[in-house]
């Protein structure tokens, strides 16, 4: 049975395809795992992907990817996908189709052709404005041709990017996602994604060691925020959300959820600043 907390990538047995039915996107997202090798470029503390290592993703066999994708298609538009999964009858519909794997998507030497191939089984399906194809990034390497490539891709074919946010200092670049950028390249980054393809901004929210974040962090977030403002850029809204399912870092035992009503306040300050917020505690 699949669940909104088990997105275990091995459960249709394929190597890059894998079913979750999401709480976010209320239905069956279908994951792409670029990165089978658990490797990411950035080690965020609350990171659900077991045996993490620094890397990038391995070569992707492009011809294995379309055949997995096709034949999983297959299997849900025209099998008995959902019965054999027993999937709860209001989730039966496949929201979206979404990169988001065991490390960073953008990694993959061939992704603006892996963006293609995507692109080419949503029109067979005849899937295109049904279903959203969504990037969830760290968006650190989107200086990369081949990575804005892809982005340009995306957004002929109802692409959406959910672009990782957790906190707007260095400092908790650092200690959240062992990210080494600073967040003034963070800035320029979001300038070349946002100026590419529709951008969600994405924000994972948690108490450490039990402690609410500290003041300084809060009001480095919403002035981030304004800044998005006067700079013009296009973001569509905040994605606020928090720990899902436990981490596979050694941070775990440190993490916990906020309580909702701490997460609807602060979620009621992003608004004020004109900003649509998706709220999943």
């Amino acid at each position: 049975m699949l669940t909104t907390t088990d997105h275990s990538r091995d459960s249709a047995g394929l190597t890059y395809v894998y079913p979750v039915i999401s709480r976010r996107s209320g239905g069956l997202s279908i994951g792409i795992n670029l990165n089978p090798n658990n490797a990411c470029n950035w080690r965020c503390i609350y990171c659900q992907v077991p045996n993490l290592v620094r890397g990038s993703s391995p070569e992707i066999d492009l011809q294995q990817l379309k055949n997995e994708l096709d034949g999983f298609l297959k299997d849900v538009v025209h099998g008995d996908f959902y019965d054999r999964y027993d999937v709860a009858e209001d989730l039966r519909t496949i929201r979206d189709i979404a990169l988001s794997g065991n490390g960073e998507s953008t990694s993959a030497e061939k992704f603006d052709q892996i963006v293609l191939l995507i692109g080419q089984l949503i029109r067979q399906f005849h899937l295109q404005n049904k279903i959203k194809l969504i990037l969830i990034t760290n968006g650190s390497l989107v200086d990369k041709k081949v990575v804005q490539a892809g982005l340009s891709s995306m957004s002929t074919i109802n692409g959406e990017v959910w672009f990782k946010l957790d906190s707007a200092t260095d400092v908790g670049l650092k200690t959240i996602n062992h990210a080494g950028l600073s967040i003034e390249r963070v800035k320029q980054n979001l300038k070349i994604v946002s100026a590419l393809c529709s951008t969600w901004l994405q924000t994972c929210v948690f108490k450490f060691d039990g402690e609410l974040p500290e003041k300084n962090e809060r009001e480095a977030y919403l002035q981030f925020l304004s800044w998005t403002k006067e700079e013009e850029l296009e973001i569509e809204g905040v994605l606020l959300y928090g720990l899902a399912r436990p981490s596979m870092q050694p941070e775990a035992p440190r993490l916990s959820n906020y309580s909702e009503e701490w997460m609807n306040d602060f979620a009621d300050e992003i608004r004020a600043l004109e900003f649509q917020v998706k709220v999943n505690p």
